[in-house]
């Protein structure tokens, strides 16, 4: 196999060449792919996000695609990583990252190359993703390309910055093309998205304060997952900021990022429900803000809420006989609180664990009850194992790699690691074990990410309180073992009453389909389907693409997830709105 960087390039190149020459001669494409291989499209030929597996399948696929995005020009990237030897899910290959056009785009991808099996020499394509980056003629305003700003300071009598700026946000004589429902980082990335794209976008969330939906969670909260990962789209997070992000800091910094991006954001503000015409591909919804309705009609509601916003709250035997306080992990606040007293915490995830710990911080006697196997991860190094590839490289490079791993091989990638975390946490696991702490490691061994992708949770990070378990400082029952629930606390089958002063439920949320229900109804809950989880193309089911329902569109996940989808998703918007791409699926 070849070894010198430049015999890599020639052969990268070669292979390229190839591929365009063939893609006008469909019957020549066999010869370039693998038997077993893989092809990722994200809006470039397909205008969805799909995978295709399989050589044939590919074929076919590629044959009825390439006709009318007519993709060509493909070269490697010069402005991005070299062509390198790498090993993806344990199968080493030629990794080389290209730019290429379509009749209506310009386009990224990754190619991953191996030796054929019968002929060492012939390399042929492993996994392929191609990816939409620009629209040619609305390409976004940056670096030598951003606004000039002349009228700023050239017309002395006509408005500045400011007032425009201010006007903007108001609304008084229109409505946004879009309406965001959330303020998040997912709410706040395809605003600032669909900023670049001149795409007029409102953001409405019910909190007073931008980044109130970080600011008000539980005291002791740090993102779980490492700063180099969590940048927002166009603006890095400073070089001196901490590994892990205080809540508050984050929370500042969302508003400082909606004030230097220029994005439209109602605080205060309802979002009641709407109603699609069908006729004239537009919403009629109803907000209220400060105590006043007001009716928009935008072409596109995009929910940015993350989860549902509806607590999950299980049907608890004899808990309304309980007569401390009952509150759901959303309304949790401060240990402080409870110092001195006792609290059971009910549920064994992130949020369950972190309200155990800060409980016994506060000098709270706490026992967290397990519902169901858990998946348990050290929050390092094993639970950063996953993005290892973001400790080196540019982050534009990082997230087309992220992008470009079909879901067999992610599967394949994440079930390697939690093997190896398996391994680190080897001590932490056996004295869980020993205390009676119910295991998992998630569907085929894949690991706490593919939890949180297909069950939003089931997994926590620990960052100490697992070891107070293991302890048992902090108390841990299985609620199978509760008989119900009384008025000074727990009665357990074994007869023994466990007293409380407070039970927090972290039961987590019910599912996306239920908010979309109670805005839009049951129709229009119906036409969309299952959202988030992977269906049979594998992707996230309604997640960055046209639903079911023209003009609903669904964004959520960590930072990294929102900061790539966001690109996705804002690129539709505007392929529909300058007339590229259909208004419905």
């Amino acid at each position: 196999m070849l070894d010198k960087t430049d015999d890599i390039s020639v052969a990268a190149e070669s292979w390229l060449a190839q591929f365009e020459s063939a893609l006008a001669n469909t019957r020549e494409l066999k010869a370039l792919f693998h038997s077993e291989s893989y092809w990722r499209d994200v809006l470039a030929l397909s205008w969805n996000i799909q995978t295709v597996n399989g050589a044939e399948a590919i074929l076919k696929e590629l044959e009825g695609r390439s006709r009318s995005a007519a993709p060509k020009n493909f070269q490697i990237d010069p402005g991005r990583a070299a062509p390198r030897r790498v090993t993806r899910a344990g199968i080493t290959s030629i990794e080389t990252m290209f730019k290429f056009e379509t009749a209506v785009g310009r386009g990224n991808g990754i190619i991953r190359l191996t030796p054929d099996a019968t002929d060492g020499n012939r390399l042929k394509a492993w996994t392929l993703l191609t990816t939409l980056e620009e629209l040619k003629g609305f390409e976004e305003q940056l670096g030598v390309a951003r606004p000039r700003g002349n009228a700023y300071s050239r017309d002395f009598r006509g408005p500045n910055w400011f007032d425009l700026r201010k006007a903007s946000a108001e609304y008084a004589d229109h409505d946004p093309t879009v309406l965001v429902i959330g303020g998040g980082q997912s709410g706040l990335s395809i605003a600032a998205r669909l900023k670049q794209l001149h795409v007029d976008t409102l953001i409405v969330d019910r909190e007073v304060r931008i980044g109130d939906n970080w600011r008000k969670r539980y005291h002791a909260l740090t993102l779980h997952n490492q700063v180099q990962v969590n940048h927002l789209p166009y603006m890095l997070f400073p070089p001196n900021w901490p590994t892990y992000i205080p809540k508050d800091k984050l929370a500042n910094w969302f508003e400082a990022y909606v004030e230097a991006m220029e994005l439209n954001f109602w605080t205060e503000t309802e979002f009641e429900g709407g109603s699609y015409d069908e006729h004239e591909g537009r919403w009629t919804v109803t907000l209220r803000r400060a105590g006043v309705t007001r009716t928009m009609r935008p072409r596109h509601v995009v929910l940015a809420t993350g989860v549902s916003g509806i607590p999950n709250l299980p049907d608890i035997p004899g808990l309304k006989n309980f007569t401390g306080k009952v509150v759901h992990s959303s309304q949790y606040d401060d240990g402080e609180n409870w110092k001195g007293k006792r609290a059971f915490v009910i549920g064994t995830g992130n949020s369950g664990h972190d309200i155990a710990q800060d409980l016994y911080s506060s000098g709270t006697e706490v026992t967290i009850v397990q519902r169901s196997p858990t998946l348990i991860v050290s929050i390092e190094p094993s639970a950063q194992l996953v993005y290892s590839p973001y400790n080196e490289g540019t982050l534009d490079d990082n997230d087309l790699i992220a992008t470009s791993m079909p879901l067999p091989l992610a599967r394949k990638s994440h079930a390697m690691v939690t093997e190896q975390s398996k391994q680190l946490d080897r001590e932490l696991l056996e004295g869980l074990e020993r205390v009676g702490f119910k295991l998992d490691f998630g569907e085929d061994n894949t690991g706490w990410q593919f939890k949180y992708l297909t069950r939003g949770g089931g997994y926590y990070f620990n960052v100490g309180c697992s070891d107070l378990i293991v302890k048992e400082e902090i108390a841990l029952k299985q609620f199978s073992d509760i008989d119900t629930f009384v008025a000074a606390g727990a009665r357990m089958k074994s007869g023994e009453t466990i007293a409380a002063d407070l039970i927090v439920l972290a039961t987590g949320y019910k599912r996306q389909e239920e908010l979309v229900r109670n805005l839009f109804g049951d129709e229009v809950t119906r036409r969309v389907g299952t959202i988030w989880g992977f269906g049979e193309e594998q992707e996230l089911r309604n997640m960055y693409v046209r639903t079911g329902q023209a003009g609903l569109w669904f964004i959520a996940g960590g930072l990294a997830q929102c900061r790539i989808g966001s690109k996705h998703l804002a690129l539709q918007i505007k392929a529909i709105e300058e007339g590229l791409l259909p208004h419905g699926r």
